[in-house]
């Protein structure tokens, strides 16, 4: 009876640490991270999604540094997410964009994911606080069919 246990969780483990994770789930960990450990935790383990993010150590910690800054003091409490759309390029490219909810504004998180060959990775990740500008930009009458 061990035998089969064990061998079970070892045939379990296996299929987790060889299932390839879709961009919703790295962004669904992302946000999980975010809450629980921070910017800096959060952003490091999006970007062990991609082995060639190494070689932006410097951009990277800026970034950090920069994320970091939306604390309490700054934009108040954190209060979570929305999906604000999805796009893709072909079937190995895609965006992924959310409105993240604080107390004084939200603030935009884009997502760019690459899958080279069989692995998503992250490409890209910005943040910027344009939400209510473009929201605006859209109303305007030469973008309405009239």
């Amino acid at each position: 009876m061990k035998k089969a246990s064990f061998l079970l969780l070892v045939l379990i483990s296996s299929q987790f640490s060889f299932s390839q994770l879709s961009p919703q789930e790295i962004t669904f960990n992302f946000f999980e991270t975010y809450k629980a450990k921070g910017a800096s935790t959060a952003l490091e383990d999006l970007y062990e999604t991609n082995p060639w993010m190494s070689r932006s150590a410097d951009a990277i910690t800026n970034l950090k540094s920069q994320l970091e800054g939306l604390n309490k003091d700054y934009v108040g409490a954190y209060h979570g997410y929305e999906k604000i759309t999805e796009k893709t390029l072909g079937n190995s490219y895609m965006l992924l964009s959310f409105m993240v909810k604080y107390d004084r504004q939200p603030i935009r998180f884009i997502f760019h994911y690459y899958k080279p060959k069989d692995k998503w990775v992250i490409y890209a990740f910005k943040f910027d606080a344009n939400i209510d500008e473009e929201l605006d930009e859209s109303a305007k009458v030469y973008y309405q069919d009239l």
